[in-house]
Parts: structure tokens; sequence; C-alpha cells
């Protein structure tokens, strides 16, 4: 298979260091009222990592939910029967009221994930603000979203696919983009 990797596995762990320090840095003095919450599936392994991060940077560490954004998607009524979501358990153990969220997913896209990402989280509380972080973003906005966090910016076409593998969900860390062909296999 021929992808181009643009981020291994050391180069992953780098740029999660740099958002967690970007975003104590974004925040100074508000440790207790930050939060990381992760959007289903693997921007909350990302999420995780970068709260175990932030561990050494605050005190008190911030705490770590997740969100599943399956049925607040807009294309879910769209999708053929054979590529409906795969529905996951939402945990946010914690108010959300008055905390700053950082919403984290894997890859920035048309921007309608995360719009779906911040229904979800009004679903459960207000929060007193919400920011973003992404490990890549790849471009060709469909809404106005723009994050806070970015680990690598990634100019694609629309055609291509980024592929963000991770060792907890995929046994490896790495992020590859797939050319057309290949994103169709």
């Amino acid at each position: 298979m021929n992808e181009n990797v643009v981020l291994e596995a050391d180069d992953v762990e780098r740029t999660l260091r740099r958002i967690a320090h970007e975003i104590v840095e974004k925040n100074p003095g508000e440790p207790g009222a930050l939060a990381i919450v992760g959007i289903h599936t693997r921007g909350a392994v990302l999420a995780a990592r970068i709260q175990a991060l932030l561990a050494g940077l605050t005190d008190p560490q911030p705490p770590l939910g997740e969100i599943d954004i399956s049925f607040y998607r807009d294309d879910i009524g769209a999708r053929s029967p054979d590529r409906q979501p795969v529905v996951h358990a939402t945990r946010l153990d914690f108010p959300l009221e008055g905390r700053t969220v950082v919403l984290v997913d894997d890859v920035l896209f048309t921007g309608r994930t995360v719009r779906a990402g911040i229904e979800a989280l009004f679903d459960y509380g207000r929060p007193a603000r919400i920011q973003l972080a992404v490990l890549c973003d790849r471009g060709h906005r469909e809404l106005p979203i723009r994050p806070d966090y970015v680990g690598k910016n990634l100019p694609t076409s629309r055609h291509e696919r980024v592929a963000v593998r991770l060792r907890e969900t995929d046994g490896t860390d790495s992020v590859a983009i797939l050319s057309p062909l290949e994103a169709v296999e």
C-alpha cells in the first residue's frame, strides 16, 4: 500500500506534548476550571493522553471525559444501512458549568464532527468556554470552526483520506495520507 506517513510515533508524542503545553499557556491560573473531553473514538484516546501530560503541568489534574456524537451527526439519516455509526458511552463525571472544556478530536475536516461534539456537550451542561484541540487539521471546512490547538496542518485534497493510527486502538502511532485509490480500498 502506498501511503504518505506524515507523523510517526515520536512525532505524535511530541505533538501531544506541545498541545498540552499550549493548553496550560492559554489557560493560566485556571487548572481547577479546566476539563478535557474527547470525541469517540480516537479523540477520546488522544484526550486521555493529553490529560496524562497535563498531570505534570497543572495542579489539580483536569478531569477527563468522553462523548459519543453518533446521534448528533447531521448525516446519520443519509448513511447507508451498512455504514451506520457504532454507539459508544458518553462519560462526563463532572459538572461542565464554569469550566473551560478542551474538546479533543483526531482530524478536523469539514467541522461537522466538532459541531456535533459541541451540541452534545450542551446537552450535559453549559461550559464557560469550549476550546478545540486536534491532532491534524486537513482543511476543507464546511462550517465556521477553527481549532485553538493544532498538532499538524495537512494540506490534502477532498478525495484523500487521513488515517490516524493510535497504539490503543490500532497497535501503533502514526498519521498517514492515503491517496484516493487507497482511500476507497
